[in-house]
């Protein structure tokens, strides 16, 4: 359940940004008129997400495929995290630099059809990452963390549009990062347990026994959830109190 929180309220914020950009540079731009085209782009990315999900669920219960979609998701989350990492700060600027691209276009049809299809490809995005790490998930509970993750990407999207000061978005991040890249760890794991069980890795029968500890249901594994929670809960509060350190440290020395 945890996990799927952690995955629902980090992909989820990191959409509500992604839009909140897309449409601040529409208004501030005068091309309010191109809103309905960005309304329709997310409901369209949302089915998308949601249709992978259905099909991802589908078919990840023989063990071959789930350990193809646990290797597909380990290459493409942790390729979506370094990217974020790397253009975080940067983010709102490349998305506002592609819109005027797109929105710079003579023909009003054409612009309009641009702005729809990059907020899907922006959404979708996370949709589809969102779906790829809660299909690794095989706790019952995990509806009830993905709804309690949408609650809490509304609450940090309400925060964020009142006061979005107090909301420390490399924080966020970073602590989030964390999580995801401790659970693609176990991910690879599971991925590799099922592949043995596929019996198409050699010796897979002993590579299958010595990782089932380690499997979401294993001696070990059933810890991870807590585990990776409370490691990231550490790294926030770690990071917090050194920027409080640092912050009392500046205005110390302030004449």
């Amino acid at each position: 359940m945890l996990q799927a929180l952690v995955i629902v309220l980090r992909e989820g914020f990191e959409a509500f940004l992604i839009v909140a950009v897309i449409v601040a540079y529409l208004q501030r731009t005068g091309r309010r008129h191109l809103l309905p085209a960005v309304g329709w782009g997310i409901l369209v990315a949302l089915l998308i997400s949601g249709a992978l999900g259905m099909f991802l669920a589908q078919w990840g219960m023989n063990p071959l495929w789930e350990g193809i979609l646990g290797l597909v998701a380990v290459v493409l989350v942790t390729t979506l995290v370094l990217q974020m990492w790397a253009h975080a700060r940067h983010l709102k600027r490349e998305t506002e630099q592609r819109l005027e691209t797109i929105s710079s276009r003579p023909l009003f049809g054409w612009v309009s059809l641009g702005v729809f299809v990059f907020t899907i490809l922006m959404v979708a995005r996370e949709g589809v990452e969102t779906a790829l790490l809660l299909v690794q998930i095989h706790d019952p509970a995990f509806l009830i963390g993905a709804g309690l993750g949408l609650l809490g990407t509304a609450a940090m999207a309400v925060l964020w549009v009142r006061c979005s000061h107090l909301v420390n978005l490399r924080l966020f991040f970073q602590v989030t990062s964390v999580f995801l890249l401790l659970f693609l760890g176990q991910i690879l794991i599971y991925a590799f347990h099922e592949l043995c069980e596929a019996g198409v890795l050699p010796n897979s029968e002993a590579f299958h026994a010595a990782t089932e500890p380690f499997s979401p249901e294993g001696r070990y594994g059933k810890w991870f959830s807590i585990v990776s929670v409370a490691v990231c809960m550490g790294w926030f509060v770690i990071a917090w109190v050194r920027e409080r350190l640092r912050g009392s440290k500046g205005s110390s020395t302030t004449p």
